[in-house]
């Protein structure tokens, strides 16, 4: 396996609007989307499993596996609100050559169900707490800046972020090939990726919700963090010690008739 997204369900949807939120600094894209997901009751249609991703599979306390993926969920606008594909996951690529095979993955699926726009959700690290954290902009067309420059986004403080690592930049750099307008939305936060930042994700929300005209209830957000954050931890906690694993040096030769094995 490489990467690959099987699709549960094949949901008709009328010009829908792309959302990404996957873990990294402060979990502020995935803390966004998943809250997102939850307050819209969006429906899972299809996953993305990768050989990118790190080689475990956690444990559930019924002793069940839970293979590390990401998640794909649609939402039927009501009234004026538009349709949505919401990316949630557990993981993003360990190594450069993933990034690039799973954001092209997730391109080509969004781009079959017409999506023509998207919105990328991201931490900022600034190494302080601030009481109202900033939601910084980056965008692959210029013409975005002022067609959002009302919407609260920050797009003067771009010469600060210098670069974007991972899904959320990637999707806007190679979306511009498939003909998609992105928005990259970076809220501020301390910068420790382990930590969640709910009030950074409280305000990349707040910014999402009002160029999307929605009606989102932030008010269990922090209840909804603390929920996570156990299972947050739990996959950071596996993969950091999957890495130490994988870095240690090699033992001395064992006994060839001695049977190994790798678990």
């Amino acid at each position: 396996m490489t990467s690959k997204i099987v699709e549960l369900e094949k949901p008709k949807l009328k010009n829908p609007v792309f959302v990404e939120g996957l873990p990294g600094i402060g979990n502020v894209g995935r803390i966004a989307a998943g809250y997102l997901v939850e307050q819209l009751k969006a429906k899972k249609f299809a996953e993305l499993l990768s050989s990118h991703f790190m080689p475990f599979v956690l444990l559930h306390p019924s002793s069940s596996v839970h293979v590390l993926k990401n998640e794909f969920f649609y939402y039927k606008g009501k009234g004026k609100e538009r349709d949505m594909i919401i990316l949630i996951g557990d993981s993003q690529s360990i190594d450069p050559e993933g990034h690039y095979e799973i954001v092209e993955e997730v391109l080509k699926l969004i781009k079959g169900y017409g999506v023509k726009e998207m919105f990328t959700l991201a931490g900022f690290g600034i190494g302080e707490e601030v009481k109202k954290p900033k939601v910084i902009g980056a965008v692959n067309d210029s013409a975005l800046v002022k067609k959002y420059g009302k919407s609260g986004i920050d797009f003067e403080a771009g010469n600060r972020i210098g670069t974007i690592v991972g899904a959320s930049g990637l999707l806007l750099g190679l979306g511009r090939y498939y003909g998609l307008d992105g928005v990259c939305l970076l809220g501020e936060t301390v910068g420790f990726p382990i930590i969640p930042d709910p009030k950074s994700a409280e305000e990349v929300l707040k910014v999402l919700s009002k160029i999307l005209g929605l009606k989102i209830d932030v008010s269990e957000l922090e209840k909804k963090v603390k929920e996570m954050q156990e299972f947050i931890k739990k996959v950071q906690e596996a993969q950091a010690g999957a890495i130490a694993q994988m870095m240690k040096p090699p033992e001395k030769p064992a006994d060839k008739d001695k049977l190994t094995y790798i678990g």
